[in-house]
């Protein structure tokens, strides 16, 4: 099963620096089964973040087909990816793009961390466009026996102990636990 990711926009009041309040109105990604889903659990998550009062304005279906965190990485890009197949009852060539987002510091890290993502990938394909997003940040859905802090942790704890030019790890429900399992 693949996950589905939620854009939730929350809208909040933030302390800056200087102690001065601003109303901030900032995008997060949280995978849900639903859209209820979506909005009792950014509830959940921004409620551990902010003590301060805070509305969700909106929520939509994002479209990306895979997550891929970096560590030491505190930015989003949206990485377009289209896949080239060709046809041979017809001899043309068919273009099939798909949405990743990828964790990075710049344009430049992004592309880097999209082509370590594909470096196994059999067909052929080309990157087409890398877009920085606005996106705070990413709340993936754990399910299972373990409590969601254990599986946190355990995620976490996997992050960290990747060799100096990081693995890629699709955050998928299936996926997810099998690695874990392992």
């Amino acid at each position: 099963m693949s996950a589905t990711w939620y854009e939730c926009k929350v809208k909040y009041r933030k302390t800056d620096e200087t102690g001065g309040q601003k109303v901030l109105t900032e995008p997060y990604l949280v995978d849900a089964l639903s859209y209820t889903e979506a909005e009792k659990r950014m509830t959940e998550e921004m409620a551990a973040y902010t003590s301060e009062e805070f509305k969700i304005t909106a929520i939509k279906v994002a479209n990306y087909a895979e997550i891929h965190p970096f560590e030491n990485a505190d930015r989003w890009f949206k990485s377009k990816i289209t896949l080239i197949a060709y046809d041979e009852e017809s001899g043309k060539e068919r273009k099939t793009s798909m949405y990743m987002l990828v964790q990075a510091n710049d344009v430049r890290e992004a592309f880097d961390n999209t082509l370590h993502i594909m470096k196994n990938t059999m067909g052929e394909y080309s990157i087409p466009a890398i877009s920085e997003t606005a996106i705070m940040d990413v709340f993936p859905y754990f399910s299972g026996e373990e409590g969601e802090s254990e599986m946190l942790e355990r995620f976490n704890a996997l992050k960290a102990s990747k060799p100096e030019k990081p693995e890629a790890e699709m955050i998928d429900h299936m996926e997810f636990e099998t690695a874990l399992e392992e």
